[in-house]
C-alpha cells in the first residue's frame, strides 16, 4: 500500500510538472504575441514602417512590429480607437485634431512627432507665384484638414488673406481678401498630379506628389517651410487615448528618429520628409 501511495504521488507530481510547463509555454507565447505592436499606415509611411519593423534598431530596442495597411485615414483612425491597430503613422497634427473634434467618443492621443512633408503649389502653366493671373483656377483638396492647410499656404504665398480666427476646419468661406479673384475647384486630393495640366495651379500634399513623381523642393512653385507657422502640419504617431502612456508605444517615437532610420528615409524620399524631433509641447500656442 505504501509503495502504491508513493507511485501515485510520483505520477501526480509528474502530471503537475507537465501541466505547469504547458501553462508557462502558453503564457510565454501569449506574452510574445501581446508584445507585438501593430502599426497602421498608408502610402509612403507604410513603406517606411515596413523598413523600420525589419531594422536592427527595432531589434536592439526590443520591439516587435507588425505593419498593417489601411488606405483610408478615417478608417485607420477608427481602427486605432477600436484597438484593431495599436499605433498609426500617417496623419498631421491638424488632421488628428480634426478627427478628435469630429469623434469625441473615440478620441486618439498623440505619442510624438515624426516629420513635416511640405505641401506645395504646383503649376504646368506658370513658373512662379507672381505669374498666376487674375481669375486663375486653383485646385484644392475636398477634405477639411488638407483644404485648410492649402488655404494657409496660399495666404503665405501672398495670394489671399484669411480670417484671423481661421482654424483646422477653415474653408474658402473664411477668405477675407482675394485680390486676384482666384477661383477654387475642389478635388479628391489624391488626383492632384493627374489634373495639374487642366488648372492654373494645384495644391498637392507631398505623399501624393511623390506618388505622382513630383519633388516638392524642386517641382513646386511655392512650398511650406519648417517653422512655427507650419507646426500643425507636422506628422505624428497616434494611439487610442487610453494607451498614451504605454512605454513600448512611446519607444516607437525614439525608434523613428534613430540615425540609421533617418538615413534610410532621407535617401528613399529625396529629403522631402523633413525630420521633426520635437516634444508635444511644440504644438502649444
Amino acid at each position: 500500500m505504501k509503495r502504491l501511495a508513493w507511485w501515485l504521488i510520483g505520477i501526480a507530481a509528474i502530471v503537475g510538472i507537465c501541466v505547469g510547463l504547458h501553462e508557462i509555454t502558453s503564457y510565454s507565447a501569449h506574452a510574445q504575441q501581446s508584445a507585438t505592436i501593430t502599426v497602421g499606415s498608408m502610402g509612403s509611411d507604410y513603406e517606411v514602417w515596413q523598413h523600420i519593423a525589419k531594422s536592427q534598431d527595432a531589434k536592439k530596442m526590443g520591439l516587435t512590429i507588425k505593419v498593417k495597411q489601411i488606405t483610408d485615414g478615417v478608417q485607420l483612425n477608427k481602427a486605432t480607437a477600436d484597438g484593431n491597430v495599436d499605433v498609426n503613422a500617417f496623419q498631421s497634427w491638424s488632421y488628428y485634431q480634426t478627427y478628435n473634434q469630429q469623434n469625441p467618443k473615440a478620441k486618439l492621443a498623440a505619442l510624438g512627432t515624426t516629420y513635416l512633408e511640405p505641401m506645395g503649389i504646383y503649376s504646368k502653366k506658370y513658373q512662379s507665384i507672381d505669374e498666376i493671373p487674375d481669375g486663375a483656377t486653383i485646385a484644392i483638396a475636398d477634405n477639411p484638414s488638407q483644404a485648410s492647410r492649402g488655404l494657409l499656404l496660399l495666404q503665405k504665398a501672398g495670394l489671399i488673406k484669411l480670417a484671423a480666427n481661421f482654424g483646422v476646419l477653415g474653408s474658402v468661406k473664411d477668405i477675407t481678401s482675394n485680390p486676384r479673384h482666384l477661383k477654387f475647384k475642389q478635388i479628391d486630393d489624391t488626383t492632384g498630379p493627374r489634373i495639374i495640366k487642366s488648372v492654373d495651379a494645384v495644391l498637392i500634399s507631398n505623399t501624393v506628389a511623390l506618388e505622382g513623381h513630383l519633388h516638392v523642393l524642386r517641382d513646386s512653385i511655392f512650398h511650406e517651410r519648417l517653422n512655427k507657422s507650419t507646426k500643425d502640419n507636422v506628422n505624428i504617431l497616434a494611439t487610442a487615448a487610453k494607451n498614451e502612456h504605454r512605454a513600448s508605444y512611446l519607444k516607437l517615437v525614439k525608434l523613428y528618429h534613430r540615425a540609421d532610420i533617418q538615413k534610410y528615409i532621407k535617401q528613399k524620399y529625396y529629403g522631402t520628409k523633413i525630420n521633426v524631433n520635437k516634444p508635444l509641447s511644440y504644438f502649444d500656442n
